[in-house]
Order: structure tokens, then sequence, then C-alpha cells
């Protein structure tokens, strides 16, 4: 192994190897501590420091890092004391997450650290809106993201990098090419003879080098970070090394052939640095021995400091209370002027205003800036706000709903425009597991609205009709909000954006063009969270949100002897118990309709929150009227027969006869 010091002091040369050995240190200890049986699981970097190491030295301090789980070297090379990061791998109170994750899954602001989740790849999507915001902010930074080879076969890979390369961002995506995704060797992984052959095809600058060469690792990264601090611009590094324990240690290591050990064990990046420094009189056996004493003292002393750390409490109200931003919102009154106005055209002005009120809002979707969105939606913002704020993206949405939170994680705001709601299974992950969990993860607020055009009425089919709330209503963590009127819509985005939790926006697609009202002039909100009585009447209560509401109205209108009270959620997650509430009490009859499928769709949940509460006000069971447990028509024959509001006279008749 060739070292070329270039310019470097002794003093700096002799720091990195202090930084290289500390966490083969601690990995040291932490295998002991498995074999003990004091530790239950260890993902090992053994080998690979020099990457972890050299890269994060040569970024600067406010510069954020997305390591891996075998990144040691990232965290301890950033001065995170080990008390601390034991008392995370141990679940203790003390930790990052509390006990709630494990290994290296968060982030740290203090540190500008940002956590891998289970789920490979999805960081990388996270860079990216790093990095934009420190692009729009005027901010000469660079980023920096690992993947391993494996997680290159990843669509979130190819995803990142495009957009990385299409918006000119200043990421280095760092691959760890240490020859084995678990047990399947990198001739199983991908055909390719180098990963790093892939840039070519982004159309952006790749580089190879020897990852086990500290001083290699460290010129590579520092050249090409201070290039794109001044240059914005993505570039690709294969870093080649090896993996000399397992996968984590309980996969064992039978599957790889002895001599690749033999052979990688030549080139362990620590033994070969530390040679290199003796032969240049920078360090002496004495010294080793001293700074490996200090070391292990340091290490016992942290470990076992953190084995009496506090473990958590358990109280089910504050980690409900956890899984999102603490946040008040004030909620703003409408004023006294009224616009008619279109469902679409309120939703575009709750747009306008929210983005010139945040200047640090970004609206990011297919097609949204010139073209002004498939529906239209946001016409005319580009030219007002511009390109940088309103921008097209690639047909890639899961990494731009990371890239939503990598804004919110580097100090802006996003909207993340699905061109279908339908299209947001392509993004699912980045959704329930990056922006739903990040707060209870490590308590870092995710700023972002996904806004949904959604539903049927239009003849559009199994993939641009369906009514996919459900799917997000489940998830801890997320406010889903589902507006019926103008006046709802534009209020209810204005408070979606206002708030810094993640919040899943639908909008019905029928509704842009056929529903019109007066709306309220300049900036109000909607509470998020509070239902609203439309109608009062003793006989029955019917209970819906979107198209619903309009289905129950038409049919109220045309049986004026039927005195129904009309609930409209409005929103989803959280709902308004309460209102609904008063609202069974008042009549003892209740229907719930909505024009999701009828199996778990969301009335479901209503259904059995009723019966378990409010069973002695009933004076019929709870009936659901939904859609059919079908897909989505496109004739309108189907279409009309799918729906729910094909059966509502005859439920409404069934619950009044009980």
């Amino acid at each position: 192994m060739h070292f070329n010091r270039r310019d470097k002091e002794d003093e700096f040369l002799l720091n990195l190897y202090k930084k290289l050995l500390y966490p083969r240190m601690v990995e040291d200890k932490m295998l002991k501590l498995l074999r003990q049986g004091r530790i239950g699981k260890w993902f090992s970097g053994i080998g690979q420091e020099a990457i972890a190491v050299g890269s994060t030295m040569a970024m600067q301090p406010e510069e954020y890092i997305l390591p891996m789980h075998r990144n040691l070297g990232v965290f301890t090379s950033r001065n995170i004391p080990l008390k601390k990061l034991m008392a995370q791998w141990q679940g203790k109170l003390t930790g990052f997450t509390k006990g709630r994750d494990r290994s290296f899954h968060f982030g740290t602001q203090d540190y500008r650290i940002i956590g891998m989740i289970s789920h490979l790849g999805p960081q990388m999507a996270l860079a990216d809106g790093i990095a934009l915001a420190d692009l729009l902010a005027n901010r000469q930074h660079a980023t920096l993201v690992y993947t391993g080879e494996g997680a290159t076969s990843e669509g979130d890979f190819h995803e990142a990098i495009n957009v990385a390369a299409v918006w000119s961002l200043p990421v280095i995506f760092l691959i760890e090419n240490n020859g084995y995704g678990l047990s399947t060797p990198k001739a199983e992984q991908y055909r390719c003879k180098n990963l790093v052959d892939k840039a070519v095809g982004y159309g952006i600058e790749g580089r190879q080098i020897d990852g086990n060469n500290i001083l290699e690792v460290y010129d590579t990264i520092n050249q090409l970070a201070m290039e794109i601090r001044k240059d914005p611009r993505p570039v690709l590094v294969e870093c080649m090394t090896f993996r000399m324990r397992g996968h984590e240690e309980a996969s064992g290591t039978k599957y790889v052939p002895q001599e690749l050990f033999d052979e990688w064990e030549k080139k362990d990046p620590l033994n070969n640095y530390e040679a290199y420094l003796i032969e240049q009189g920078i360090l002496t056996t004495d010294t080793i021995t001293d700074i490996k004493i200090q070391f292990k003292k340091d290490i016992e002393v942290a470990v076992e400091e953190a084995f009496e750390e506090p473990e958590p409490i358990a109280d089910a109200i504050q980690e409900e209370t956890d899984m999102y931003f603490p946040y008040q919102p004030e909620v703003i009154q409408p004023g006294k002027s009224f616009t008619e106005k279109r469902y679409l055209d309120a939703i575009s002005d709750a747009l306008d205003l929210a983005m010139e009120k945040y200047p640090n809002l970004v609206l990011m979707g297919q097609d949204i800036a010139d073209y002004g969105g498939a529906f239209k939606i946001t016409d005319g913002l580009m030219v007002k706000f511009g390109k940088n704020r309103v921008r097209n993206t690639p047909i890639c949405e899961s990494a731009i709903v990371g890239a939503g939170l990598g804004l919110s994680i580097n100090g802006y705001k996003a909207v993340v425009e699905m061109q279908f709601a339908d299209f947001v299974s392509v993004g699912f992950n980045q959704i329930v597991n990056n922006l739903a969990k990040t707060h209870y993860r490590w308590g870092e607020k995710a700023d972002v609205v996904v806004r949904m055009p959604t539903g049927a009425g239009t003849g559009a089919g199994p993939f641009h009709s369906q009514s996919n709330e459900a799917w997000f209503t489940k998830t801890p963590g997320l406010k889903i909000v589902y507006p019926a009127f103008p006046e709802d819509a534009k209020g209810l985005l204005l408070a979606a954006i206002a708030d810094p939790n993640p919040v899943i926006y639908f909008e019905h697609k029928y509704l842009y063009r056929s529903l019109t009202a007066q709306v309220p002039d300049g900036y109000y909100t909607a509470e998020i969270g509070k239902a609203v009585t439309i109608t009062k009447g003793n006989q029955f209560t019917i209970i819906t949100y979107g198209l619903g509401v309009h289905w129950a109205l038409e049919h109220l209108n045309n049986h004026f002897e039927q005195k129904a009270t009309l609930v409209d959620l409005r929103t989803l997650q959280p709902w308004d118990q309460e209102t609904v509430k008063e609202a069974v009490k008042a009549t003892g009859r209740v229907l719930l309709l909505h024009e999701d499928t009828l199996t778990n769709g969301f009335g479901a949940e209503i259904s059995a929150w009723i019966g378990e509460h409010l069973f002695h006000y009933l004076d019929a069971p709870v009936m659901r009227c939904a859609s059919l447990d079908t897909a989505i028509p496109m004739s309108k024959v189907l279409e009309d027969d799918f729906l729910a509001k094909a059966r509502l006279a005859e439920t409404i008749d069934k619950l009044l006869k009980y």
C-alpha cells in the first residue's frame, strides 16, 4: 500500500492515526462484550475504518454526513462521546433515540450526522434535499452520503443520483464496496465490472479508490468537496474494501473463501498506516503503547458508565405524543371579504400565499413549473417565485419525498405533489418509514406536505382513481387531511404547510373544476383535527369526508323527509372524536360513508370506536356504505356501480328501518 503524505504536517498524520485506531479499539471492546453476552448485536466495520475516518475528516464540521451502520468512524471522528453512543446501542434513555431504535438508526443535528434506516438506499435522497437547501441558502457546502455495493441495486440509488445530476447538487455519493451484501457476493449483485462505471450513465464524474488507504480516501474526498463547494455537482466515489467480519456477528463468515481473508488481511488499513508512520518517524512502538493504554482506559470508563445509564420508562401517553413534533397551531380566522373560486383555484391560492409567507418553502413535482402541473394548480407560480422554489422533478417519487425530508432537516419546508395519488406507492417507503418515524426516533421534524390528487368520477381507471387514504391513516406520525369544499381546501392546505409535521393532503380531482363556492380572501387556516357539522337532524347521522360529503348532501336534498346530522370529518388523522360523539348521541343511528373500498376502509376504524365507546347510545348497528372491494374500473357504467354512491339510498333505508 502506497501512502503519499503530500504537504501534511506530522501532527495531522498522527491525529489521523488516532482517529483510525480509536474505532478499531471500540469495536474490539464490542466484540468482547458480545461474547460475554452483555450486548446482543453488533455490525462490525473492522477493516473498513479508513473510509469512514478519512472521508469524515475531509468534510467541514457544519457539513452533513449520512453514514451506514458500519461507519463507526464517522461518529467517533466527529467526537460524539462514546458514552452517548454506547447508551444508544444499549437502548438506554440517554441514547439518541431513547431506546426506540438501534445501532446507527438516528440523526443528530449537533454533529450534522443523519443515520440510515434499515431499508438500504433512502438516505441518499435525503442527501439531495440537504444539498438543495445549501444551494438555495447560498451556502458553499458539500454533503457526503454512504451506501453499500448491494444497495446500488435499489431504485433509491438510481433516483437519488439522477436527481442530483439533473439539479447539479453538491453531493458525494460514496459506495463502500466490501464484496458482499450479507452472504451474496458482488458477482451476484451486479454485472458491470466496476460500480463507478455507473457514473457515466448519469453524466457525472466517478472515482474508484483504495478504500483501505486512509490518505487516498482523505485526499480524494477533500479535493472533491473543495471543488463542489464552489462548482456544485454530484460525484460518485467507489471505495474498494473488504468486510473482515460477518454482516452482523451472528451470521458468521463461512460463506467467504479463506483466500479472500488472507488477501485483505495484508491490506488492513490500520496496520499499514501504522507501519507507514513508524517508517516516517512519526510513531514509535512506545507512542503506540501509550495511545492504546489511554484509549483502552477511556473506552472502559465510557462503556461501564453507559451500562449504568437509566433504562427507558414505559409511558404510553409520552410515546404517542412523541410521534409528532411539538406544535401548537394558531388558527387564523378568515377575513370578511370573499371571492368565488373553484376547488382547484382555492388550492392554488393557498400555495401562492404560503410561498409568500414562507421564503424557505419549496414546491416539487412532475411538470409543476412551466407547465403548471397536470391539473394546472401551480400554473404561474414558477414565474412568480422562480424555478429554484417551484421545481420540476424527474419521475422519481421516492427520491422527491426523501429530498423533501432532506430539505426539512436543513431548514426548509417542502410541498411535494404526486401527479396522481395512485403514484404515491412508488414513494411509500419514504413516507411511512422516514417521514412518519423521524420525530419519534430522534426528535427531528419532518416539515413536508404531500399533495395527493385523488378519487374517482372521471373514468380514469385502476391507476388514476384510487382512494388510498387508508394506506396512511394507520401509520402513526402522519397527519391526514381531506377537504370537501374550496374554503376548507385552502384553509387546511395553509394549516398543513404551517405544521412542521408530515401531512398527507388529499384533494379530490372530480371536485377541481366541478365545485365552486365563496372562499375567504387572504391568509387563514382551518384547524387540523376538527370536523364540521354541516346539517343537524334527529333521525340518523352520516359521517363522511371528501366526495362523500357531496353524495350525502345530494341525497338529503332529494329526500327532505329524512332528517340527518351530517358530519364532514375533514381530517382523518387526528380525527375529531368529540364531534363524532355528539352526533352519535344526538341520533342513535350512524352511517359511515366513504369513497374508498369497504374492507379496511377508514370507516371501519370509526365504526369500531363507536361500538367500543358509544354502544349504549345506539339504536341500530353502525352501518357502512363504501365502494366495492374491487379495483376501480374505467367504464362509466362500471365505475358508477363501483362507487359507494350507488348503494347510499338503500343503506340509509336499511338503517332507518332497523
